[in-house]
């Protein structure tokens, strides 16, 4: 029995030119749409994670930590004020592969607003860093405000977070207080500052940002209390994710000497990297289990579809057929709802994926609407009923952002033939090892 042969009897088994009802077929075709079924979230949810994951990754590394960061030794003179600072962040250039350098204080504080306190954490950078730094530029999303008014200024400016203008209750052009501590006579005291508010900002990742709050470097070192300060830089190179940047690590240390410490940001941020690993694999493997469940239905339909056709197979074998020609047919029986069921979870699960920004939000909506209505027939006030966010941007980035992984929904799709022909082996194995003359007695 040549391949040929095979491949027209799978082809009959599928297809079958009589118009007889045939409850295997309906299986067959089952299992075709439940493995399409189980492939459309899958690539929904691998497109989705890479975004969400690529996208946050871009904003800790361009925002928090950059490439590299270097954290300098409080009680080295270099750091005693803004212009030294600023010119032995100068020196980092001398090392081949660092592009750009940017001095940070940071300080733990509490900052109060109308009528709210909060801790938080003061980045005082140079205020042109809005425009240098294209991280800054492009990540940032200006709310309220405007970020010239900070770049330009000399004064007592902030720029703060949505999150905590939301938690402080402010507007641009309030006033807030930042709460330092100094030690006065080895004693502990409060420090208060007045700051302006001058932008307001959001990187779309708040639980990155709730906590910051911009100033200007010279004004932290001339009106704040820095006796709990730490001292960075940030350190931008060609590619953060280049193998590169191990070297440009040991060149710096060894520039630098011992009383800076430099870290990648893979290390600054290794904890945050390594849960959304897991989630992801997680995830993966979940979704890889439904696809396994609803793999097993082409067994089952084929063992059916072996019963049903079990007097063809012996007047095939009793004309010539070989026993792994019979085999082949089932197999390829089995394989095509495999590829049947990919034909329709992937170009569907793609095109979700694409819309799955809008999608959100017109489920969001719906929610809402329904829950509305739930609260009024409860007799809730609409003004006391609070907006219902399905991706909240405490946990998740406010805009979906899609990567489509080709390569690894071409892994999907070769393993799932795989599994296809795994699932159907044993029951056409049998199917070839059926005995025409124990067919025909019986039948």
């Amino acid at each position: 029995m040549t391949f040929k042969s095979s491949l027209l009897f799978a082809k009959s088994l599928i297809f079958p030119k009589s118009d007889k009802k045939s409850s295997a077929r309906r299986s067959l075709f089952g299992a075709l749409f439940c493995i399409g079924l189980s492939i459309l979230p899958l690539v929904v949810v691998i497109s989705i994670t890479n975004g969400m994951i690529s996208g946050m990754t871009q904003r800790i590394i361009g925002l928090s930590s950059n490439h590299l960061n270097a954290y300098v030794a409080s009680s080295i003179r270099q750091v005693k004020s803004a212009q030294a600072f600023r010119d032995y962040s100068q020196e980092f250039y001398d090392v081949d592969g660092v592009l750009a350098v940017y001095p940070e204080v940071g300080i733990s504080a509490l900052a109060a607003g109308k009528d709210y306190r909060t801790g938080v954490q003061l980045r005082a950078l140079d205020p042109d860093v809005f425009e240098k730094n294209h991280y800054f530029k492009d990540l940032f999303t200006l709310v309220d405000g405007d970020l010239n008014d900070f770049i330009n200024t000399k004064e007592k400016k902030a720029v703060i977070g949505k999150k905590m203008s939301e938690t402080l209750n402010l507007q641009v052009g309030d006033t807030f207080r930042i709460i330092t501590t100094r030690n006065i006579n080895g004693k502990i005291a409060p420090k208060l500052t007045s700051f302006k508010v001058s932008a307001i900002i959001t990187s779309g990742y708040q639980e990155l940002d709730e906590f910051w709050i911009f100033i200007p470097l010279d004004i932290a070192y001339s009106s704040l209390s820095l006796s709990s300060a730490t001292y960075n830089v940030m350190i931008e190179t060609p590619d953060p994710l280049s193998t590169d940047l191990v070297r440009i690590q040991n060149d710096l240390a060894v520039q630098l000497g011992r009383y800076v410490n430099i870290y990648r940001w893979d290390q600054v941020n290794a904890a945050e990297f390594e849960n959304f690993s897991s989630t992801k694999v997680m995830l993966v493997f979940i979704m890889m289990m439904i696809v396994l469940v609803a793999s097993i239905n082409i067994a089952s339909a084929i063992v059916m579809l072996v019963m049903e056709r079990k007097k063809e197979i012996a007047i095939l074998k009793s004309i010539g057929a070989s026993p792994s020609g019979i085999t082949i047919s089932f197999i390829l029986a089995g394989m095509s709802c495999g590829l049947g069921g990919l034909f329709i979870g992937i170009p569907i699960g793609l095109l979700l994926a694409v819309n799955a920004n809008q999608l959100v939000l017109a489920l969001e909506k719906l929610v809402n609407y329904f829950a509305k209505i739930a609260y009024l027939f409860k007799g809730v006030p609409l003004s006391e009923v609070q907006q219902i966010h399905l991706m909240d941007p405490a946990y998740y980035l406010q805009n979906i952002p899609i990567d489509v992984p080709f390569n690894q929904i071409f892994l999907i799709a070769v393993s799932t033939i795989i599994l296809s022909f795994l699932v159907a082996l044993i029951p056409s194995i049998k199917a070839g090892k059926e005995k025409p003359l124990d067919i025909l007695r019986k039948n």
